[in-house]
């Protein structure tokens, strides 16, 4: 379609197939133009708060197994153990939280087992970020109280 210039007392204009009456954009267009500026800017702020959301559950999920697997080595290696215990990991990882609670294994599944199970105990590891909104656990079986 060639575009077609278009007399008018104020002014010339080359409109493709069309001339408006006058030099303006009409009510319609202006609606139509801000009804899909705001349908497109809710799409991108919605998918700019979920990558937000899925980058700090990545952190979470790279930074916990880590966190846990240190504390869990401190614990191993201490020759007086606690029942249970808690705490932080410090400034370097703020809002990390850990606790540790330790039972009796219960491996009555197996003969063989069953007869060890005075010799182990079940170690549950919790790490936690913010507000326990982001749990990570490990459980693990160790000698118990067995000095290195």
């Amino acid at each position: 379609m060639t575009p077609i210039l278009v007399w008018s007392k104020n002014y010339f204009s080359f409109v493709p197939g069309f001339a408006h009456k006058h030099g303006g954009f009409t009510l319609l267009e202006v609606m139509i133009a801000i009804s899909l500026l705001a349908i497109a800017l809710t799409t991108l702020f919605g998918s700019q708060s979920q990558s937000v959301s899925l980058g700090s559950t990545t952190k979470f999920n790279i930074q916990a197994p880590f966190l846990a697997q240190q504390k869990l080595a401190e614990f191993t290696r201490t020759t007086d153990r606690l029942a249970s215990d808690s705490g932080d990991f410090g400034d370097k990882f703020p809002g990390y939280q850990w606790k540790i609670e330790t039972e009796d294994a219960n491996l009555e599944a197996s003969q063989i087992l069953s007869k060890l199970e005075d010799t182990f105990q079940r170690v549950t590891l919790t790490v936690s970020w913010g507000d326990n909104h982001y749990v990570y656990q490990v459980q693990s079986y160790l000698l118990k109280n067995t000095v290195r």
